[in-house]
Formats: structure tokens, sequence, C-alpha cells
């Protein structure tokens, strides 16, 4: 009489044994299998390569190489099971389906991760630019929620899912979203715009006109840009503002930046004399260039004085308002010095009467009036 337990047979007991014996030594031989087949397999080849990119496949295969060996264990183990009911053959064709459908997805997954980890370490850190580091997390993102949509898409097509509803409904919910974040959805047009068109890069002095802003960019967000002012405060700005703005760039095409300040000298001075006065006062500033051009401008005639305008050039533009101290404290001793007047506005008035007008203005004096 045979042997039966639990309304298997002995011989029964023994293939579930071997199945399970196979499922534990793919569980732990799996790793030593995929080092051996990764490493001294494929290592060889991988290193007489010269570029590192199949470093970063190889690394994206193993955990999903060693996941396969076990799901690959795991279906010859119950393949092998013929006394399975019948009944379970649709469930478990739909169970390794999914199965080494999640296999292939955490490998793309992997594989996208390593590959822009990849090119920020290997290649974006060599080019001129920095717009690619900028760009790669949105990149990075916008890769993996299309391959998690095209994964969610296939997986519900293999279970007869109607995926149309979804993918209508998915249609109306994004241009709900988009309908509300209108303002959102514009400062990161704006902000992908600003990193292709480059008006300005981190480091950067910049003044934003039209917010009366001005300072370094410590940040370029695909939402908001971060200045820091001259103060120590750091301005959020979002950059839909700042594309409709008047952006001014002080660091860009070079830190040389020419300043200039307008002077007003008494009428009948010498002009020449007060320009190469002015012209000399400037030249011995710290900080003035002595290469570029120093000019001492006659433009005006104004109400009180003749309108100087003087211009100099200065090795950086971190140091403007000290250099407007400076070079302002220069000129007002020169001029002291050489006594050219520096005259405050003034006004003469001058009031014409005739003889009638006289007598009677000393007619109201007499009376008192």
């Amino acid at each position: 009489m045979d042997f039966v337990f639990l309304g298997l047979a002995a011989d029964q007991w023994l293939n579930m044994g071997i199945s399970l014996l196979i499922v534990l030594a793919a569980l732990l031989l799996g790793r030593w299998l995929v080092k051996l087949i990764l490493d001294r397999g494929f290592g060889g080849l991988v290193r007489k390569t010269k570029t590192t990119l199949d470093n970063a496949v190889v690394d994206a295969l193993r955990v999903p190489l060693y996941m396969l060996v076990v799901v690959l264990a795991f279906d010859i183990s119950l393949s092998r099971l013929n006394f399975l009911p019948e009944s379970w053959a649709s469930w478990l064709n739909d169970l390794f389906y999914v199965l080494y459908f999640l296999v292939g997805l955490i490998f793309a997954w992997r594989f996208v991760l390593n590959f822009f980890d990849w090119y920020g370490r290997e290649i974006a850190v060599h080019t001129e630019t920095d717009l690619d580091e900028q760009l790669f997390p949105f990149f990075r993102r916008v890769a993996l929620i299309i391959l998690g949509s095209i994964a969610l898409i296939t997986l519900l097509g293999h279970f007869d899912v109607d995926i149309s509803a979804l993918v209508a409904t998915l249609g109306i919910g994004s241009l709900a979203i988009a309908l509300a974040a209108q303002s959102a959805l514009a400062d990161t047009i704006s902000g992908f715009l600003i990193m292709i068109d480059r008006p300005f890069r981190i480091g950067d002095r910049i003044e934003i006109l039209d917010l009366d802003t001005w300072g370094d960019v410590l940040d370029i967000g695909l939402r908001s840009s971060r200045i820091r002012t001259r103060d120590n405060r750091m301005v959020v700005v979002p950059n839909s503002l700042i594309g409709k703005s008047l952006v001014v760039n002080y660091s860009y095409p070079d830190d040389q930046y020419r300043l200039q300040v307008n002077v007003g000298i008494a009428y009948g001075v010498d002009l020449e004399l007060a320009r190469q006065t002015m012209i000399e006062a400037v030249k011995t500033v710290e900080g003035v260039l002595t290469d570029r051009r120093v000019e001492a401008l006659f433009l005006e005639f104004g109400d009180s004085a003749l309108i100087f305008r003087v211009r100099w050039w200065l090795d950086s533009y971190w140091d403007t308002r000290r250099m407007f101290d400076r070079v302002n404290t220069a000129i007002y001793n020169a001029l002291n010095e050489a006594g050219i007047e520096m005259p405050y506005p003034q006004m003469d008035v001058h009031h014409k009467i005739g003889s009638g007008d006289v007598e009677r203005i000393s007619g109201v004096l007499r009376r008192g009036d």
C-alpha cells in the first residue's frame, strides 16, 4: 500500500521537497551566480571598453537579475508539480506574468536612474554649460513618470482592463490640474526658458527693474529663482515674473563695469581746468582702471551750474556703492583745493514795477496798511 499523507502520495511529497530545495538554492546561491555572471562573465568586456556606461548597465542588472533567478526557480519548481489543480493554471500564469513584468520594470527603472547619474558624473561636469545639470532632475522625473505610466497601462491591458476610460479620466484630470495650476505651470515654463536662453547664470549679479530687486543669483529652479540681496536677504522670485520683467545683468559679458556721476560747476569757471581736475582726481581713486578712459563730459547748461558727467571703469561690479563714495569724495576735495565752486541750487527773482506802482506802494506804506 502506497504512503499517503494529507491526500498526497510519497512521490508527490518528494517532488514538493525537490521544488522547495530549488527555490532555497536560488535564494541562497542566486547572488553568487549573479556575481559570477556579471563580474567574471561580463567583467572582462566591461573593463576593456573606454566608456563607463556599461558599468552603469551592469550595476542596474544586479538586483533584477537576482530576482529573475529566484522567479525562474519558483516557476520551474511549480511547473514540475503535475498534481496541482488545473484551475490554478490561469492564476499561476497571471502571477508569473506579473513577477516577470516587475523584474523588467525594476531593471528599466534602475537603468534610468543609473543613466542619469552616469551622465551627470561623466559628461555633464565636462561641458561648458551647466544647463544640463540644472535640467537633469526635471528630465529624470519625466522619464520615470513616462516609464511608470507605460508599465501601468501594459499591466492593465494584460488583464483586459479597459484603459480608455482611465486615459480619458487622466486627460480630464490633467486639464483640470493645468487650469488650477496656471501660475505654477507658467513659472515652470518660464524657468525652462530661462535655463535655455540663459539671460543670467548662477553667481551673476542682476537687477530686476520692474520688481526693484537686485543681488546675486544663488539658484535657478524650475518654479522660482533665488536672489541674495546686498543686505544678505534672500528674495525668491517666481520665474514668470522674471520672464515678464527687464533684467540687467551686471556680470555679463564680463566683470568690468562703467560708473558715472553728474557734477555741477559754477558759471564762469575755466572748463578745461575743471575737466582736468575731476579726471585726475578720479584716476587716483583705488579700484579705478587706469588702462580705461576716464572722461568728464560737459553735458548741459543747468539752472544753477554747468553740468559735467564724469565716467570711469572699475574691474568688478562688486564694489559699486563704495566706489561712488570714494570717487565723489575725491572730486569734491580736488575741486575745493583748486578753488572751483560747486554751487547749490539757487534762483534769482527780479520784480519790475512802473512809476505808478511806486506811488501806490508808497501810499500803502504811509497809511500802514
